[in-house]
């Protein structure tokens, strides 16, 4: 009997044995095989937003917009339209939204997007432009570094544009200036001009984009430099053909180089990054063609000259700047007809995809050459826009929220134009998303009257965390 017994728990035993180790098998058989993985819903296709992060709207409203694919890639349906022409502030560079015309990326406000059919490398792809890299650099959290900030905004006069530089403002918190960006799960070293400028030597550095582009153009002119003047920097605008024109209140862009390690930093603005051409080049008030589907002739012209190549656009794009600048929507060299394509978030989303796939195009002509889409930076006015009462007043850090979880990008239109192709995505936009006091805000010049600027940042400030994401990839 006693025999028996044994005999029956080692027969139990055995049985037992066998059925974990073919769970085992079929586990590891489950998370290998795609087919199979396609049946498990994905919670990583979802934008996650930290416990740190409020979900809320300012009326405690969750805000979700929706989303809708079609040829021109992936977008954000606005709720709403609001159409409007005349003059936009000067102080503002002309580029503010209208309501519900593109991205609406306030804070509290998180957009949330269904990535459906997609693997989670498949979303590692979209964010970086590249399925071999490893680390999410839009992934992370805002730390405290008393060795914060990374220049002077007093002494950076040479490069900064004044009414960015908050600390010559009526602003008295600057708390904003020493918070640091730490990736979750990549060492992002600490950034030393001298360092960059060397790894650079040679080698030309250019953004083109809008005036968010313009200020990560200055914040790394001071970066290099450490915000002191420096006589011996060339301005070589003139090899660009970038001089200011009679009349002009600026020239279209800048470039200088750095003696000794022969670096050239450049900017050029393209705010819509379409190619702009009269269509009546003997009338003063003629309409221009804004081609859709052509990258501007400047950058046909010299790509081949950069090695770091920075793209952006977004902010700009409203029906009352079109109107405005008497820009008209061309697509293969004539008006369009599309109406599809006529809708302002569709214009940009298209816009977005054709300069991205033209220059994935140009890559394997130019190997050395390393290129990114900026991802948006995102507004945060509250209580309405620019010109209707809305406002930034925070000017606590992290009240709002410090870390940010996220497998895709918050930029939806940005990470499907890259992804498929060796342009990265330099994704700015979920760090940048809980920085809500780091705006120029009510703050204007000593002596002057501002208005309230909600879309571009204090510098030193959050545009300095985005040229160490670039370094970090470069």
């Amino acid at each position: 009997m006693k025999a028996a017994f044994y005999g029956l728990r080692a027969k139990q035993i055995s049985l037992v044995f066998v059925a974990l180790i073919c769970s085992t098998i079929l586990i590891w058989a489950w998370e290998k095989n795609p087919i199979l993985t396609n049946f498990i819903p994905s919670h990583s296709s979802w934008l996650q937003v930290s416990s740190d992060v409020p979900t809320g709207s300012a009326e405690g409203n969750v805000r979700m917009q929706d989303t809708k694919s079609h040829k021109f890639g992936h977008v954000l349906v606005p709720p709403t339209v609001i159409e409007s022409g005349g003059s936009h502030s000067e102080v503002l560079e002309e580029e503010h939204l209208q309501e519900g015309e593109s991205l609406q990326l306030s804070a509290p406000t998180y957009v949330f997007v269904n990535s459906t059919g997609s693997t989670k490398d498949g979303q590692k792809e979209m964010i970086l432009g590249q399925g071999n890299e490893a680390c999410n650099y839009a992934e992370g959290k805002w730390v405290v570094d008393e060795k914060r900030p990374l220049y002077s905004g007093y002494g950076c006069k040479q490069w900064l544009s004044g009414m960015w530089a908050c600390r010559l403002t009526q602003r008295m918190n600057f708390d904003y200036e020493t918070l640091r960006w730490q990736p979750k799960n990549c060492q992002m070293d600490e950034f030393e001009g001298e360092i960059f400028l060397k790894r650079m030597k040679d080698k030309t550095i250019a953004f083109v984009g809008d005036s968010l582009g313009r200020q990560q153009f200055q914040s790394l002119m001071c970066m290099v430099t450490g915000g002191v003047g420096q006589l011996d920097v060339m301005d070589v605008g003139v090899e660009y053909g970038l001089v200011k024109a009679p009349g002009a209140i600026r020239p279209d862009g800048w470039v200088y180089r750095f003696p000794g390690t022969n670096t050239t930093i450049l900017y050029y603005w393209s705010a819509s990054l379409c190619d702009l051409e009269p269509i009546d080049p003997s009338n003063s008030s003629t309409e221009y063609a804004m081609h859709l589907d052509r990258p501007p002739s400047f950058l046909r012209r010299f790509i081949s000259q950069f090695d770091v190549l920075v793209l952006n656009t977004g902010h700009h794009w409203n029906r009352g700047k079109l109107n405005a600048n008497r820009w008209v929507m061309y697509v293969g060299g004539k008006p369009n007809t599309d109406m599809e394509i006529a809708e302002i978030w569709n214009a940009r989303n298209f816009t977005i995809h054709s300069i991205v796939k033209w220059v994935d195009s140009q890559l394997p002509k130019y190997p050395k050459l390393k290129a990114f889409y900026r991802s948006i930076s995102p507004r945060h006015f509250v209580g309405g826009d620019w010109n209707t009462g809305g406002s930034c007043d925070n000017e606590n850090p992290m009240s709002i929220g410090k870390e940010v979880s996220q497998d895709e990008s918050r930029d939806p239109s940005a990470w499907s134009a890259v992804r498929g192709t060796k342009v990265k995505l330099l994704d700015i936009t979920g760090p940048s998303q809980v920085r809500d006091e780091g705006h120029i805000s009510r703050f204007s010049i000593k002596g002057t009257t501002g208005v309230q600027d909600c879309l571009h940042w204090c510098l030193p400030g959050v545009p300095d965390t985005w040229n160490e994401m670039l370094a970090a990839q470069v």
